[in-house]
């Protein structure tokens, strides 16, 4: 249904690299808002992490449009977030295209809702390539604990959400023992 919209920018940003162009999603409004609709059916948890940038256009958006998502905690670059003493947090991650580093504040997952001993999270992002940006940040986000209201709690994902996953770089497989994960669009034939 969605997949009309999309656009393809080979050998880019890097040589090797099959950029998919997910903007054209944004051109029209009742797409737009359909695609938030349906990103946020899938969401099975209602705290949302939204890496930058691409991340953040449709994660955003959900807080307004689905009843279930109830708070959206954004993962910046080195430099991106103020923060207090003790509430960044810095997770590395690999990309298909090199290492990097993400932060986010402790006190973000905070604001949301805790289900029982956790705060349950899924993490969003646009797409689903080798998984490197989603293992990390699954990694890095569950050895954290939150402190509210006196009581300490984990933090747990409880599900991997894409708009659109890229079949062929297999990075499904690279996430599906951590949780399960879901994609809004699937495309073969890239790599």
């Amino acid at each position: 249904m969605y997949e009309k919209y999309l656009k393809y920018y080979p050998e880019f940003p890097i040589k090797g690299v099959n950029f998919v162009d997910i903007i054209p999603l944004m051109q029209d409004k009742d797409v737009f808002r359909s695609v938030i609709r349906d990103l946020g059916a899938l969401c099975g948890a209602p705290n949302v992490v939204a890496p930058e940038a691409r991340g953040f256009l449709f994660a955003a958006p959900m807080l307004t449009e689905c009843s279930n998502i109830l708070n959206v905690v954004p993962m910046r670059k080195k430099g991106k977030l103020p923060f207090s003493p003790g509430d960044l947090i810095r997770m590395d991650i690999t990309k298909e295209y090199g290492s990097d580093s993400l932060f986010f504040r402790l006190s973000d997952v905070a604001a949301g809702r805790p289900e029982g001993d956790v705060f349950n999270v899924t993490f969003f992002d646009d797409i689903l390539a080798t998984g490197g940006t989603a293992m990390g940040v699954a990694r890095g986000i569950e050895k954290c604990t939150i402190v509210k209201d006196g009581r300490e709690y984990g933090i747990k994902v409880k599900d991997f959400v894409f708009l659109a996953e890229l079949e062929d770089l297999k990075g499904r497989s690279v996430l599906s023992g951590i949780a399960p994960v879901k994609s809004l669009i699937s495309i073969s034939g890239t790599d």
